[in-house]
């Protein structure tokens, strides 16, 4: 998966779950492999693109908000690097957070296609989103565990017969995010990305928190738009629009992430 295309798998949903033995305060499913990347058009079409001579404007940033982005920016430059030994580890308490009744037989395994890769090989699928998407993850899973497992196992909801792939739309996610909060730019080009760094620098975890949120109100769209795996793009196009209502419309009324209304979507 990447944005020039490539291949996708969707995941057929076969039973409900799966049957499975500073300034900074500091479903059993089957893996069905297919062309025309619905998760790479996703990533060109929902995501803003770059453009030559952008004149947007720029926010100025305090010094406490102008090094949270530094320190985000640090993060969101790390490529996944199967070779490092930090990198492996993150990716097995991963698995032992998704599935902790079983062990996890390798890091190239079959295995991981039943959390929703493409492939065997989880660190093919990190190209969109680089480590921060596997640390999103983790984030995820550890701080709101009921959740993570709603999604991964797809436990809630009418659910379609085709699904969208867990760990895939995870980075997605991901990449959608920090085009969305232009995260890229040295200052802020819109004034949802401004709004987010105020959270920021309250909260170093802001960014993984935001993931959380995002994710959940991402499937709660699939369901209310009773979609199939050919909808995902436009499901994230109306995740992204609710998620940026939020952080506009409510600025006034709210201090934290926690505040906003989709926070409470999230169960721990």
């Amino acid at each position: 998966m990447d944005d020039r295309g490539g291949s996708f798998v969707a995941v057929r949903r076969i039973s409900q779950g799966l049957e499975r033995g500073n300034t900074c305060h500091s479903t059993s499913a089957e893996v069905v492999a297919g062309s025309a990347a619905w998760l790479g058009r996703g990533l060109s079409c929902v995501c803003a693109q770059r453009r030559e001579n952008d004149a947007r404007p720029s926010f100025d940033l305090t010094p406490a908000q102008e090094e949270c982005l530094q320190r985000l920016q640090s993060r969101i430059d790390v490529a996944y690097d199967s070779s490092v030994p930090e990198h492996q580890e993150a990716l097995r308490a991963l698995w032992n957070a998704a599935f902790p009744e079983e062990e996890l037989r390798g890091l190239i395994s079959e295995q991981w296609k039943d959390m929703g890769w493409q492939g065997k090989d989880p660190s093919t699928d990190f190209r969109g989103g680089g480590f921060i998407s596997l640390e999103n993850l983790l984030f995820f899973a550890k701080n709101f565990p009921k959740s993570f497992q709603d999604l991964l196992r797809k436990q809630e909801g009418d659910r379609s017969v085709w699904e969208y792939p867990f760990a895939v739309a995870g980075v997605n996610i991901t990449f959608m995010l920090i085009q969305m909060l232009d995260l890229e730019s040295v200052k802020p080009r819109t004034l949802v990305g401004a709004n987010f760094l105020k959270f920021l620098a309250e909260n170093e975890s802001a960014f993984d928190l935001l993931y959380c949120i995002t994710f959940k109100l991402m499937d709660q769209q699939w369901l209310n738009m009773r979609a199939s795996y050919m909808d995902f793009n436009t499901v994230m196009k109306s995740t992204r629009r609710q998620l940026e209502k939020e952080l506009l419309e409510l600025l006034e009324d709210i201090t934290r992430l926690e505040d906003l209304p989709s926070y409470g979507l999230l169960t721990r």
